[in-house]
C-alpha cells in the first residue's frame, strides 16, 4: 500500500504520510482547544490573586509556568458527553492538583500563598475548565466561520471507504469541512446509497471543482486503479484544490493507529500498544508507586485474609494459575484461594452462582474482590498492571481466541487487576459468548482510548463497585 498525498505542483509527492496531512480547520481548532484548560486554570489563579490582593507576583508567575506545563495541551472534549466532560476534567485536575500538593508540601512553597487562594483555586479551577469547554462548543462555529470555514469537499469513490470518510466528516463538523457529495463511475443503483449525493463520474471532477470552488478532494480509490488515479490527478493540475489520498486501512479495526518511520521509510501502525515511549514510563511508574503504597496500607488485611483462608479449608493460602500476559506470554497470577480445588488444566470451568467449589470464606472474598489483592505483587513484578484487560485462564484463552475476532489483541498490554470491562458491568462470570464478546469489545475500546485520566477513573469506579456490586461469585 502506497501512503501518498498529492501536491499541487508536480502530481504525486512521495513520503508525505496521510496521517500527517493538514486537516482544514483542524489546526486552528486544535490550537484553540489545547489552550482551554491551561488558560482557564491560569485565569482562575491570577483572578484569585487580584481578588485577595496578594502582591507576591513572582510566586504566582512561577506557579503559573508550572501549571501551564502540566495542563498544556488541554484535553479535547468537543465530542464528549456532558458526563464524560465532567469526568475528564475532574480526574485530570485531580492528577494535576495531587502533583502540585505533593510538590508544595515537599518543598514548603505552599507557605508563600494565602490559604484562601489555594483552597478556592482547588475547586474553582475545574469549574472554570468545564465552563470554558462548554463555552468553546458554542463559540467555535462562529470562529471557524469568521476564518472562512467550512471548506467545501468532495469524495472521489463511493465505496465502503468513501462512505466511511463521509460519515466521519458529517459526524465532526468542528473540523470545518462540508461534504458536497461523491464522484463515481458506477450508476447510482449499484452504489447502495441512502441518498442522492452522487454528483457525477470521474471525468467530471475537474470541471465541477473549478465551477464550484471546491477546496478539498479526497481520493477513496483502491491502488488497483492506479492508472485512473494518475489520470485524475493530471486533470486536477489546473485547479487550486488540495488533494488527499485516503488509504484503505481504515476499513479495518485500528488499535492505536499512528504514523511512524523505519529509517526514512514511513510506516503506519495499525495495531499497537498505547504504552510506547513516555506513556509506557508513566504507566509503569504509576503501577509501582500505587501498588507499593497499597500493599503497605493493606498489609494487616492481607494477614487477616491469609489466616481466614488457612482456617476455612485445607489447601494453600495462595492460588497460582497460569494466565496470558503481555504479548500472549504465559505468566503466573496470584490470588487468595477461594475454592476447595486449585484448577489449572486444559479445562477450567468458570465459577457459577452457588458453585460447590467455592468455600464459605471464598464466597466473601470473591464478592468483595479481596481474593485479587495478592495481584498487587504481580504488578510490582512487572507481570501485570493495576488497570488493564483482566487475564483469563489459559484454557479459556485457547477457547475464546477461536470464537471471537480480535480476542488476542487485548494482550498488546499487560493484564490488569481491574479494567474498563469490569467497571462497565462485565465483572465475574461470562456464561455466554455474547457476554465475553462484550467484555472483549470494552477491552479493545480501552486500548484505543487509553489515557492517564481513564486509568484514574477506572480505579475510582472499581472501589465504588466493590462496595456496591455482587456480580462476582
Amino acid at each position: 500500500m502506497n501512503m501518498l498525498s498529492t501536491s499541487r505542483f508536480g502530481g504525486v509527492a512521495a513520503n508525505r504520510p496521510f496521517f500527517g496531512m493538514e486537516r482544514v480547520g483542524g489546526a486552528l481548532f486544535r490550537l484553540f482547544e489545547s489552550l482551554v484548560d491551561p488558560l482557564s486554570v491560569l485565569v482562575t489563579l491570577f483572578g484569585l490573586m487580584f481578588w485577595f490582593r496578594d502582591d507576591q507576583y513572582a510566586n504566582y508567575a512561577v506557579l503559573g509556568v508550572l501549571v501551564f506545563s502540566l495542563t498544556f495541551p488541554g484535553k479535547s472534549l468537543i465530542q464528549e458527553t456532558v458526563r464524560g466532560s465532567v469526568r475528564e476534567v475532574l480526574f485530570g485536575w485531580l492528577g494535576v492538583s495531587a502533583l502540585l500538593v505533593f510538590f508544595g508540601l515537599a518543598t514548603g512553597l505552599y507557605t508563600h500563598f494565602p490559604e484562601e487562594v489555594l483552597f478556592n483555586w482547588l475547586w474553582m479551577a475545574p469549574a472554570a475548565q468545564l465552563a470554558s469547554h462548554f463555552l468553546f462548543r458554542v463559540t467555535m462555529p462562529a470562529v471557524l466561520a469568521a476564518n472562512g470555514f467550512p471548506k467545501r469537499a468532495v469524495v472521489v469513490g463511493c465505496n465502503e471507504l468513501g462512505r466511511h470518510l463521509a460519515a466521519e466528516i458529517d459526524a465532526h463538523p468542528m473540523q470545518g469541512i462540508k461534504l458536497n457529495g461523491y464522484f463515481d463511475d458506477r450508476d447510482i443503483d449499484r452504489l447502495e446509497m441512502g441518498n442522492s449525493r452522487l454528483i457525477g463520474c470521474f471525468t467530471e471532477v475537474a470541471d465541477y471543482v473549478k465551477e464550484n470552488r471546491i477546496d478539498l478532494i479526497y481520493l477513496a480509490l483502491p491502488m488497483a486503479t492506479q492508472p485512473r488515479i494518475l489520470s485524475l490527478l493530471e486533470s486536477l493540475n489546473d485547479t487550486t484544490a488540495s488533494v488527499y489520498f485516503v488509504p484503505d486501512i481504515f476499513v479495518t479495526d485500528l488499535i492505536q493507529a499512528r504514523m511512524d518511520a523505519v529509517g526514512r521509510v514511513p510506516v503506519v501502525a495499525v495495531c499497537d500498544t498505547p504504552f510506547s515511549g513516555l506513556n509506557g514510563i508513566v504507566k509503569r511508574l504509576g503501577d509501582v508507586v500505587l501498588s507499593l503504597s497499597i500493599l503497605i496500607l493493606i498489609s494487616p488485611v492481607l494477614l487477616v485474609v491469609a489466616l481466614l483462608v488457612r482456617l476455612s479449608s485445607p489447601g494453600p493460602i495462595i492460588f497460582k494459575q497460569r494466565r496470558y500476559g503481555l504479548d500472549g506470554e504465559e505468566i503466573m497470577v496470584y490470588k487468595f484461594r477461594s475454592m476447595s480445588v486449585c484448577e489449572d488444566g486444559p479445562n477450567v470451568p468458570q465459577a457459577r452462582k452457588g458453585d460447590a467449589r467455592v468455600t464459605r470464606v471464598g464466597g466473601i472474598l470473591r464478592r468483595t474482590s479481596l481474593d485479587e489483592l495478592p495481584q498487587f505483587v504481580n504488578v510490582l513484578q512487572g507481570r501485570m498492571s493495576i488497570v488493564g484487560p483482566r487475564p483469563h485462564a489459559v484454557a479459556h484463552n485457547e477457547m475464546y481466541r477461536k470464537l471471537i475476532r480480535g480476542y488476542m489483541v487485548r494482550h498488546k498490554v499487560k493484564p490488569g487487576i481491574t479494567g474498563w470491562a469490569q467497571v462497565n458491568g462485565y465483572r465475574g462470570e461470562t456464561e455466554t459468548l455474547d457476554k465475553m464478546q462484550a467484555r472483549i469489545d470494552y477491552d479493545l475500546e480501552y486500548l484505543r482510548n487509553w489515557s492517564l485520566n481513564l486509568d484514574i477513573y477506572i480505579i475510582f469506579r472499581t472501589v465504588w463497585l466493590v462496595f456496591k456490586d455482587a456480580s462476582a461469585y
